[in-house]
């Protein structure tokens, strides 16, 4: 591929439900159990029929957690599948990220989505002593199972890291030296997001959003501690300076992740419209073209009735927008 190329995916994020049972002070997302009402498949059914023919691929199902010995945990992980059920009947390729998981629910998701997610953050253990304290699936060795288990059942994968929780520099390096490890096992993770924390208004925590000028040098150093097979991925709508963007992708990012309507998490933020990214991207020399929410290198991971639909979208797009 060009070195000058950056990519993104086209896409669409569907949340069965805003409640979740940790409570991290940093979150702009989650609301309390009870207080968020669960996505009907008949509603995502009128909003999936509203997307056709709008140039949407990627479905994105992301989800607050319901506790894992929840009397309701079996109706919300059904809703899930459904939910990618229904996308992929409908034509769209579903890409989950709805926290921790038992193995056999991330292999029972494995033959309804193209790939699957889950941000690391941090490693570091002292994080559970305050940002996470109230924050169960937030340890790290549980997040870290969540990736090895990924790879065990090849599912294309992407995780991530938060930046500006609290940790300290040496963590970052940490942490991408374990995502490479499990990497090197199995060879599953797509990406890898640096995902500088950004305050909202919904926020507990007491702290400003991460100095951004500095994720140029995390993405220089990301870059020299990551195979070269995992992409560097970084979001546009929270990295709003044209130069500081352009030196993000000199710096080793090349991709710019899912850009819909809305971003769930960051709500505040909204993203960059494509055709402002292909300008400020194509006066310094970049192409931005489409992706899927599986890279071709990963195709041979999937369900053979998920490689068809994939390779349905790869024979019918013109090769020089998606890939």
């Amino acid at each position: 591929m060009n070195s000058r190329i950056v990519t993104y995916s086209s896409a669409y994020t569907i949340v069965p439900t805003y409640e979740c049972f940790n409570r991290c002070t940093y979150c702009n997302f989650r609301s309390d159990p009870g207080q968020s009402e669960w996505i009907s498949l008949e509603v995502a059914t009128d909003v999936l029929q509203k997307l056709k023919n709008q140039d949407i691929c990627e479905i994105l199902i992301l989800s607050g957690e319901v506790h894992p010995n929840s009397s309701r945990r079996c109706v919300w992980f059904q809703r899930i599948y459904d939910l990618c059920a229904l996308a992929l009947s409908m034509g769209f390729l579903p890409h989950t990220n709805v926290g921790i998981l038992s193995f056999s629910e991330m292999e029972n998701l494995k033959s309804v989505n193209v790939s699957m997610g889950l941000m690391l953050e941090q490693i570091t253990p002292k994080l559970m002593d305050n940002v996470h304290k109230y924050a169960p699936s937030k340890v790290p060795g549980v997040r870290l199972q969540q990736l090895e288990w990924a790879g065990q059942l090849k599912i294309p994968f992407t995780t991530g890291l938060l930046l500006g929780i609290g940790e300290k520099e040496e963590d970052w390096w940490d942490t991408l030296v374990a995502i490479s490890h499990i990497h090197q096992r199995y060879q599953h993770i797509q990406e890898v997001i640096l995902q500088p924390h950004s305050f909202g208004g919904k926020q507990s925590l007491n702290i400003s959003s991460f100095e951004i000028s500095k994720l140029p040098g995390v993405i220089a150093k990301a870059r020299e501690i990551l195979p070269e097979d995992i992409t560097i991925q970084i979001p546009p709508n929270l990295v709003n300076d044209a130069k500081l963007l352009l030196a993000c992708l000199d710096a080793g990012a090349r991709d710019l992740g899912g850009i819909g309507p809305k971003d769930e998490v960051n709500p505040e933020y909204q993203h960059i419209h494509t055709n402002e990214l292909q300008e400020i991207l194509h006066d310094s020399g970049w192409k931005l073209i489409q992706r899927l929410p599986i890279y071709p290198h990963h195709d041979a991971f999937l369900l053979k009735e998920l490689q068809t639909v994939v390779e349905g979208w790869r024979d019918n797009i013109n090769n020089s927008i998606f890939y």
